[in-house]
């Protein structure tokens, strides 16, 4: 049985593999959030912060300079503009609160699992040093600086 070893991820994808991270940890603190018993409205205010300081720019890197090695006609490429078109629908969303964040949690788990597993790899098979350097020059790898006005998750 042929097993597909995972790909060392590329110097100039890593910073996007790192925002996958952070993204992880806000599924994390979504549903701890929940189990916890805390309001929606306190976890909708950090999500709303998250969107707009990481997710938003993530997504604009992604869709600008990597998904352009596949082509946005590339059915992952699809699959992942797809993807955050639902996501930013979650994020956005001003009803139901409990509902949609239940889900955008869901969601963007399965999102940061597919872009890491499937779709970074086929970009990275795919893409010359040229286009992996831009990546590099457009998504500068900062620390993540956390929004601890209401850590309602510990």
């Amino acid at each position: 049985m042929e097993t597909n070893k995972p790909l060392k991820r590329d110097k100039n994808i890593q910073p996007l593999s790192r925002d996958h991270h952070h993204t992880l940890l806000l599924s994390w603190k979504i549903r701890k959030g929940f189990s916890n018993g805390v309001e929606p409205e306190r976890i909708k205010r950090y999500s709303d912060w998250f969107y707009r300081n990481h997710a938003l720019p993530h997504f604009k890197i992604e869709e600008d300079y990597l998904f352009p090695v596949l082509g946005n006609d590339h059915e992952m490429v699809q699959r992942a503009l797809a993807e955050h078109r639902r996501l930013t629908r979650l994020f956005t969303a001003e009803e139901e609160l409990e509902k949609n964040l239940s889900l955008l949690e869901e969601e963007l788990e399965k999102h940061v699992r597919f872009e890491e597993r499937e779709l970074f790899n086929e970009i990275q098979r795919n893409a010359n040093e040229e286009q992996l350097g831009v990546i590099t020059e457009v998504h500068k790898d900062e620390r993540f600086i956390e929004n601890s006005e209401d850590e309602f998750w510990k």
